[in-house]
């Protein structure tokens, strides 16, 4: 029987009987975090922390981006845990991941139109995107790994793309909370654009290195 066979038909057999989430939420959730602390020590070694972080706005805009970082993470593990189960895929609507990134757009919106419209470029590109555009992937990398291994190891996905993308939604999302300790750009369409940009990245690689390094 071909591997692909094979995947095929332990997915139709775990579709009547699904696979128990416990211990599969227990270890994926030690990756992430792991993933978690390994992309705050290289964001805190590589880059630092910004000065005045623990200050009125700079602390407000911390915990916003610490909030849309968690909630992205958080339904990215509660699905991961699903997905890396054989059949799994089939109880997984992928789209309630979108929420928080849909809830931050709309924010950023409302926040547009509080400013005049000449302000908007630097609304939007802040003083560092370029950091933060390359920042966000190359942290995710140990987090993907990380990730990666783990689902290897104790999971047995059939939908390689989706779990892929998942891992590097995780992945993603971990490292943009490393990042936000040192962002320096205090603006909800920053966030919006910039963060929810780059992870979105992270979940476009994810979903193509997904059929590769997921395959069993």
């Amino acid at each position: 029987m071909k591997t692909d066979d094979l995947i095929g038909f332990l997915g139709s057999s775990f579709e009547r009987e699904p696979v128990r989430t416990s211990w599969m939420t227990r270890r994926l959730g030690l990756a992430v975090a792991v993933g978690a602390a390994c992309a705050l020590f290289l964001a805190l070694a590589v880059l630092g922390v910004r000065p005045g972080l623990m200050q009125g706005r700079p602390l407000l805009f911390l915990a916003f981006k610490l909030a849309f970082a968690a909630a992205v993470g958080g339904l990215a593990i509660r699905y991961l845990v699903r997905v890396a189960s054989p059949g799994g895929e089939s109880r997984v609507h992928l789209g309630i991941a979108a929420l928080p990134f849909v809830a931050v757009a709309a924010l950023a919106g409302a926040s547009l139109t509080t400013v005049p419209r000449e302000h908007w470029h630097g609304q939007i590109s802040g003083h560092s995107w370029l950091e933060c555009l390359v920042s966000i992937p190359l942290i995710a990398i140990v987090p993907f790994a990380v990730v990666t291994w783990a689902v290897r190891r104790f999971g047995a996905p059939t939908d390689l793309i989706r779990a892929g993308a998942l891992v590097g939604l995780a992945a993603g999302a971990v490292s943009a909370l490393g990042y936000s300790l040192h962002c320096m750009d205090d603006t909800v369409p920053f966030v919006a654009v910039w963060y929810g940009g780059t992870i979105a990245l992270c979940t476009l690689a994810g979903a193509v290195l997904g059929p590769r390094l997921l395959r069993w």
